[in-house]
């Protein structure tokens, strides 16, 4: 732990941090390293690999303590509960600092943000678009700012749904300072994350690396408001890397916030009126009646059955494949989705392919 912890506090750019920690399998590894080891892991300049050899354990001991006070969770790119989604894209964080938990369902999350100075219009549909996404079983995750973000965070919380907040600022300092009960609420039913070490101030060059963070964690991010240099706009492009979905909400064309998303929609982004266009977008069924899936304890069904429904999300994935990554001979596979369609937890759809039913 005190390693995990003492590498989070060397703060190295995202892609050189998960180069190091996929290049040694422990992190005492890299502590215990000479400059040529360091500098065989790639991409580490003599910048870096000088921060790493001058590091010293107190600061991590006291973070720790930290920590274990505060109950926070630290949670690395090695442990399984790690976020299934984050894990796809180029540069995951190598450790999060949690408060709160995550959730096999948190891999069907939707990312909503927005400009700060939002209008009422904007709030409303943040707040209105979350509660219904979340009342079909998606998760909300966003960055915990004032307007759009915060807005969607009590969306969802309204409905007693999950929402998750990255933050660019040490999880033990709330930023805005307003929020700090948000955030509170959101632990409690969900979680709230961070990068970045214990006490970590909310620099301003901390928040574009978050972003990517929010667009990895989500299958798609709906932009609700924004200037023509807004953040959010990073966010969208974070998407588009990761090969997410992005969704735009429209607005009046003589308002500034209504820039950034137009200017997506320009781009191609998704035109969004309502929830069920996202729904659309993700498969998700929007029959009148339908419901979560995601409610349906994955505790009641035996082993195999589990490990089948963990390896569907909302992508279609082929039989053959599905065979191929659960190892079972083809007939007990298709009689196993067979059965789990029936139950609910599964979903066919065309081409010999099935989905997560949600």
């Amino acid at each position: 732990m005190v390693a995990w912890l003492r590498f989070s506090r060397l703060e190295l750019a995202p892609r050189k941090a998960i180069a190091l920690a996929r290049h040694f399998n422990d992190p005492r590894e890299i502590f215990k390293s000479n400059m040529r080891r360091l500098a065989e892991a790639g991409g580490l300049n003599e910048a870096a690999i000088a921060k790493i050899l001058n590091s010293d354990t107190s600061v991590a001991e006291q973070d720790l303590e930290k920590i274990e006070k505060a109950r926070v969770r630290l949670v690395t790119i090695k442990d399984d509960e790690y976020p299934a989604n984050l894990k796809e894209i180029h540069d995951p964080p190598v450790v999060l600092y949690v408060r709160g938990e995550f959730k096999e369902s948190d891999k069907f999350a939707v990312a909503i943000v927005g400009s700060r100075q939002a209008s009422m219009y904007g709030r409303t549909m943040a707040q209105r678009i979350a509660s219904d996404l979340c009342s079909h079983g998606l998760v909300i995750v966003s960055g915990g700012a004032r307007g759009i973000d915060s807005f969607a965070h009590k969306g969802a919380l309204k409905t007693g749904g999950r929402t998750i907040a990255v933050l660019g600022s040490g999880v033990d300092v709330p930023y805005p300072r307003e929020n700090k009960e948000l955030f509170d609420q959101i632990a409690a039913s969900g979680a709230v994350i961070s990068e970045y070490p214990m006490g970590a101030r909310p620099e301003a060059w901390r928040f574009p690396p978050r972003n990517r963070i929010i667009s990895g964690l989500s299958k798609g991010v709906l932009v609700c408001e924004g200037s023509k240099d807004s953040g959010s706009l990073i966010t969208a492009d974070c998407a588009l890397d990761q090969n997410r979905e992005v969704f735009a909400l429209p607005g009046g064309v003589d308002k500034e916030t209504s820039q950034a998303p137009h200017k997506l929609l320009k781009g191609g982004a998704r035109l969004v009126e309502s929830a069920v266009d996202i729904l659309e977008e993700l498969g998700v069924d929007t029959e009148p009646g339908a419901r979560s899936h995601l409610e349906l304890p994955l505790n009641d069904l035996d082993p195999k059955q589990r490990a089948l429904v963990e390896l569907l999300d909302l992508q279609p994935k082929l039989v053959d494949n599905i065979i191929r990554e659960s190892k079972l001979p083809a007939p007990e596979v298709i009689s196993l989705l067979t059965i789990l369609e029936m139950k609910g937890y599964v979903r066919r759809v065309a081409g010999n392919a099935y989905v997560r039913a949600i």
